[in-house]
């Protein structure tokens, strides 16, 4: 596990929205809209990141409050700088909430529960920061299936390195499938879970507009490529553009597709 862990890197929060914010951020929307909550609520969005959900939440619900929780100082620092009330930003562990028992109406997390050492543990933590009857949501990515842009790069990976078959998102996070993220909501005491996918396009102008992302080492994949010997790293570029498809003006047309869970902590709401 720690060698996995050693290509999560998480320090500058740019790089990471051109890899994968700016495809996070079409999830997010879609995500909070398909809560249908109602405005003036307190809100807790757990592994913040650059604060994507948060600025949804913030523009869309009218909330009373939301707080953006992350332990990464150079994220909380990106999503600072753009925030405005009723949003705030803390630096915290999602295993050591910075929030009193039944602080919030709606507990939310995007793309974060998966790096968590215990999915489990973190959604029972969300549970009881969350009053009885609130609501506790989150999504994740595909990784096994349906997140194009990441099953190509793990294929064209193991192909040019088998070792990187460790590696790879979709057998690394089998907790980002239905069954299982249903599973840890039903562990977390949650009621009237479900589980729905959410889709989007995610179109790059170019193959550069798709791969120098990877270059910048901000999470698995790219700590990934940034660890690789530079002839290693020819070979992995070379076989991904390979297997991707083009568009006649050379764009290259995939989708994302993330796994979104809800429930409801029992008592009365």
């Amino acid at each position: 596990m720690e060698e996995r862990q050693r290509y999560d890197v998480w320090s500058a929060g740019a790089a990471y929205d051109r890899y994968m914010g700016r495809w996070s951020r079409r999830v997010a929307e879609r995500f909070v809209d398909r809560l249908g909550v109602a405005e003036g609520l307190r809100w807790l969005d757990v592994g913040c990141g650059t604060g994507l959900v948060t600025a949804v939440v913030a523009a869309r619900c009218r909330p009373r409050t939301v707080v953006g929780v992350d332990r990464s100082e150079a994220f909380v620092a990106e999503a600072r700088a753009s925030a405005s009330p009723p949003a705030c930003f803390v630096v915290a562990d999602a295993m050591a909430l910075p929030v009193r028992d039944e602080a919030c109406d709606v507990t939310v997390s995007g793309l974060a529960l998966n790096f968590l050492p215990s999915p489990v543990e973190a959604c029972a933590r969300m549970a009881r920061a969350t009053r009885p009857g609130g609501l506790v949501a989150a999504y994740v990515w595909d990784y096994a299936e349906g997140m194009g842009l990441l099953r190509s790069f793990w294929d064209a990976a193991v192909e040019t390195d088998p070792d990187a078959a460790a590696l790879d998102e979709g057998r690394r996070f089998p907790v980002c499938r239905p069954e299982a993220l249903r599973a840890v909501w039903a562990a977390a005491g949650l009621v009237d879970v479900s589980v729905v996918p959410i889709e989007v396009p995610t179109v790059f102008a170019d193959f550069a507009d798709l791969w120098d992302p990877f270059l910048a080492g901000q999470g698995p994949a790219p700590g990934y490529v940034a660890a690789l010997a530079p002839a290693a790293r020819t070979r992995l570029r070379d076989a991904l553009s390979a297997r991707l498809p083009r568009e006649p003006d050379g764009s290259l047309a995939l989708t994302a597709r993330s796994w979104a869970v809800r429930g409801r902590r029992p008592g009365p709401g």
